[in-house]
């Protein structure tokens, strides 16, 4: 692949490739049109002359077709014998016509009988044409037209065979300019030749399989006359069809591309010639226009480079008042910025690798409970706040979960869920109810958000594995939802309570629910989950959500996480991020 570093080239490129697509689209859009064109003309000068050469055997086999026809119409008519006779008489005068042969297979008609016509015959009897083959009473081809004689219960009584001479029927092609000039063939509808211009000894049209000839064939059976063009451009041959009326023959003349489309082949090298002459004299102009806007730009992008190893001191020379002028000393106003911005950004990178060490490493391990949890924040820092406390010093199998939600997100968000994070540490070592935890962590953060009005919701539970017991405190947040596998329900545990941080006086109430056992699930997340939307602005809702829990809950917690976060994120598509997702999956082990 071709890459372009200098500014000159890149837009000697995006000049030259829209002048040059712009060249070739109108020079092919006029080949295309002019051999179109060409092929039209062709088509209808070919088509005139197979119809004359048609029409010529047509007539000559249309004439012995007519007195076979009086034949049969004669046995109307009292003198039909005479008839029959005179017909026969006339047909063996006829040019071209080498015998006429007249048999009766009906053995027990008498000849006087026949001559009169007593025995009534078809008038619609077949009518068959033969292919040209070599007759040795003539020495030469023969082309034989036979009616069979019938009576009117459809019983077979005679034939009357018309012998012409082939050659006869087609000297006027023979004798034709096209015919001894161009590739030229008569085939019947099988595509046998039965005559050709070609000195060769192909028997049939598609010996040599070539795609022209088939699709020819193809096209002789669904219409009486037309043009068929060969793959290619202007190396392809064209061919033109033509069916005859008095005999299943078709007459094909096949002309090369080159004959064809000459003029225009001519032209497109003087279009080329021109083409390539306009565009170099485009990049000439270019290079001259653009000498010294790209000295302005090299000297800027030296400057840039020394940026990016760290050296702020250095400013690129502004030496124009022009649009690169100004972009030189906007240039050098960013610089000046970016040393501070960088800072900050460090600061930022800093701050989000304190919070992510903030929250669990990996899953609490413990013999009764299977654990997983997971927060995924849509900037570099969030509000999203998760956490596992183990109670040793009050009994064991008791093992508590938080989940917070900051209103917001970013730093602001971030440094309020850290200091509730401490909050509930300290406390949840304390020997009090939950009811009594949350109410002192709510007090305190309420010093701290007296004035901001900032808040936070909070769902502490606590699973005591040995009393199968649950026991929580909802502080605002949507409650959590338990799976239970006995009956495939999955309901929520619901409480009254106001978000931390407004009101320091709230009295928050502990909930408890018994009958925790193998198998069930306990799901805790944020709002983040159920409220992301998708490019559609459909929201993901908590019907998907238990959907999801409930097709997966054989599976381990950790697989059950991984099941909600791939189809949040499957459902969002191409939709942003805009808030931050929490989840905490809790499955009872045997």
């Amino acid at each position: 692949m071709i890459k372009l570093k200098g500014m000159q080239q890149r837009l000697a490129l995006y000049m030259f490739l829209p002048v040059a697509l712009l060249l070739a689209g109108m020079g092919a859009f006029g080949f295309i049109y002019a051999r179109n064109i060409l092929i039209a003309q062709w088509g209808e000068a070919a088509t005139l002359k197979l119809q004359r050469a048609a029409h010529n055997v047509d007539m000559r086999l249309g004439k012995a077709k007519e007195w076979l026809k009086m034949f049969h119409t004669a046995d109307d008519n009292p003198y039909a014998g005479y008839i029959h006779e005179l017909v026969i008489k006339q047909l063996e005068e006829m040019d071209g016509v080498a015998r006429v042969s007249l048999t009766w297979t009906d053995a027990g008609r008498p000849l006087a009988v026949a001559k009169r016509g007593l025995i009534p015959m078809l008038k619609g009897s077949s009518l068959n044409v033969t292919l040209p083959r070599y007759d040795s009473l003539v020495a030469n081809k023969t082309v034989t037209l036979a009616s069979d004689l019938k009576t009117e219960t459809n019983r077979t009584v005679g034939k009357l065979e018309v012998v012409l001479s082939f050659d006869y029927l087609i000297d006027t092609i023979l004798a034709s300019g096209w015919w001894q000039s161009d590739q030229a063939y008569l085939v019947d509808d099988s595509g046998n030749i039965l005559s050709s211009a070609q000195p060769d000894d192909r028997r049939r049209l598609d010996e040599v399989s070539t795609s022209l000839e088939l699709s020819t064939l193809k096209a002789m059976k669904e219409k009486s006359y037309g043009t068929v063009v060969g793959r290619g451009f202007f190396d392809t041959d064209v061919s033109g069809f033509y069916q005859l009326k008095e005999a299943p023959w078709t007459l094909i003349m096949i002309a090369p591309g080159k004959q064809i489309f000459s003029s225009v082949i001519q032209f497109r090298l003087y279009y080329f010639i021109t083409g390539t002459v306009f565009i170099l004299t485009i990049l000439l102009l270019i290079r001259l226009a653009l000498a010294r806007t790209v000295f302005s730009i090299k000297a800027l992008s030296d400057t840039a480079n020394k940026v990016a190893r760290g050296d702020f001191v250095t400013l690129a020379p502004s030496k124009t008042k022009d649009e690169v002028g100004e972009l030189i000393n906007s240039f050098n106003t960013m610089v000046l910025q970016l040393e501070e911005r960088i800072r900050l950004k460090e600061a930022m990178d800093l701050a989000m690798e304190v919070q992510q060490n903030l929250l669990p490493q990996k899953p609490l391990q413990t013999d009764n409970l299977d654990i997983a949890g997971k927060s995924i924040y849509c900037d570099e820092t969030g509000g999203d706040y998760f956490d596992y406390f183990q109670f040793p010093s009050q009994g064991p199998g008791k093992v508590g979960f938080a989940v917070g939600d900051v209103v917001g997100h970013g730093i602001s968000a971030a440094l309020l869920m850290t200091t509730v994070r401490a909050f509930i540490r300290s406390q949840m070592a304390q020997s009090s109810g939950l009811d009594q935890k949350v109410a002192d962590v709510n007090q305190l953060l309420c010093l701290d958000t007296f004035e901001s009005c900032d808040f936070m919701t909070l769902f502490l539970l606590v699973i005591d594995s040995v009393k199968k017991e649950l026991t929580w405190v909802r502080a605002g947040h949507d409650p959590a939802f338990i799976y239970d596998p006995s009956n495939g329900s999955i309901n929520e545990l619901e409480g009254r309570g106001t978000v931390l941080g407004i009101d320091s006086d709230w009295k928050f109430e502990e909930y408890k629910r018994a009958g925790w056992s193998e198998g069930q699930i306990v799901v805790i997340g944020t709002d983040g989950i159920w409220e992301t939307e998708n490019p559609q602005s459909e929201k993901f809702g908590k019907f998907r959500l238990r959907q999801i829990i409930r097709q997966h809950s054989q599976f381990s917690a950790q697989e059950i996480l991984k099941a909600i976060t791939e189809s949040l994120t499957a459902f969002r598509d191409t939709a942003p991020q805009d808030d931050d997702v929490t989840l905490v999956v809790v499955k009872a082990r045997s």
